[in-house]
């Protein structure tokens, strides 16, 4: 184990799955001579060459398209969109080829792809570059949806997205990339479908996915003081989602806050308060779920709106007081 950051965990997942098979390669925007938008394929071009690491037209459709085709001819294509927003323009490749191509060929051919993608809010850079999108993905059968939120997560579950057969939409957290954890040197995959308690407590569970886990962690920090005690589950994949892991904690502590900063308008959120009202759970629960989740609102660029139009530490520890019953809705 060292300390390294999000960023270099998924540039050094990308290396690794570069050098094991010669099947993987990456195609984008930028990610060759200038190693990504964020940096995360920084140094990959002149290690594996311009074939392998691929720089592509400013064609979101295109890459898709591509991917899959090569895809399906038992390549193993990873492809950047530099935003996840510009997941838009390649709607058509992503969900009505690649998503349901194996069903369509009745399982003869595969499409083992991974689509990365930098989201979320918190730099400023307005409607079009800070959406959280995963939820749409999400609704479509036949793709897989990860979403790591810290540095060891982030390597062990791109390597797995990478080996798997299916396609899978990668989502990393702009403000992620700066965050530093503890993270072995050598290759290895965690398993995709299964969530990861972040922290143990026994008064009330917070479900966070993205970057709320983080302000959970900071949010059952803060009440602690109060004798509070927060367990933080964080689901790492929406698709395939660990329904046993969230019910299991709820059903201890029987408060349960679901945060998320996509927008909460028909947002994951609603699927995951939608399991537990639907499990016996729901008839012990000593408080409502409270839901946290973006404004019905398109992105702020200006600072100060953009934290209003998303929830922030403040907002969780507010709920963690109305679910513990010490404020009125």
């Amino acid at each position: 184990m060292r300390t390294i950051t999000y960023l270099q965990a998924i540039n050094e997942a990308l290396d690794e799955a570069l050098a094991q098979d010669e099947r993987v390669f990456l195609l984008g925007e930028d990610i060759g001579i200038y190693g990504g938008g964020f940096g995360a394929t920084h140094g990959l071009q002149e290690k594996y060459g311009q074939q392998r690491v691929r720089d592509t037209p400013i064609s979101e459709s295109a890459i898709a398209g591509a991917a899959v085709g090569a895809a399906m001819t038992g390549m193993r294509p990873v492809m950047e969109l530099q935003f996840s927003d510009f997941i838009t323009v390649a709607m058509d490749q992503l969900v009505n080829q690649a998503a349901k191509i194996h069903y369509m060929y009745s399982g003869k051919a595969k499409v083992p792809l991974v689509m990365r993608t930098a989201s979320g809010s918190g730099t400023g850079a307005a409607a079009q570059h800070s959406q959280s999108l995963e939820n749409w993905m999400a609704h479509i059968p036949g793709l897989k949806v990860i979403q790591p939120t810290n540095a060891y997560d982030a390597k062990g579950l791109l390597h797995a997205a990478i080996k798997d057969n299916n396609p899978v939409m990668f989502y990393e957290h702009k403000l992620l990339y700066s965050t530093t954890g503890n993270v072995p040197e050598e290759p290895y995959t965690l398993p995709i479908g299964v969530a990861d308690i972040k922290r143990l407590g026994k008064d009330v569970t917070i479900v966070a996915t993205g970057i709320m886990v983080n302000k959970a962690l900071e949010a059952a920090e803060i009440v602690k003081t109060k004798g509070i005690s927060v367990e933080v589950i964080d689901p790492r994949t929406l698709v395939p989602l660990d329904k046993e892991t969230i019910l299991t904690s709820v059903e201890k502590t029987k408060r349960v806050i679901v945060a998320t900063e996509a927008v909460k308008n028909s947002g994951f959120s609603a699927e995951i308060t939608s399991i537990i009202a639907e499990s016996k759970i729901s008839m012990d629960l000593k408080a409502p779920i409270v839901r946290l989740g973006g404004a019905f609102v398109p992105m702020p660029a200006q600072k100060i709106l953009e934290s209003k139009a998303i929830p922030q530490l403040d907002s969780l520890v507010e709920a963690l007081d109305q679910v513990m019953g010490e404020i009125e809705v």
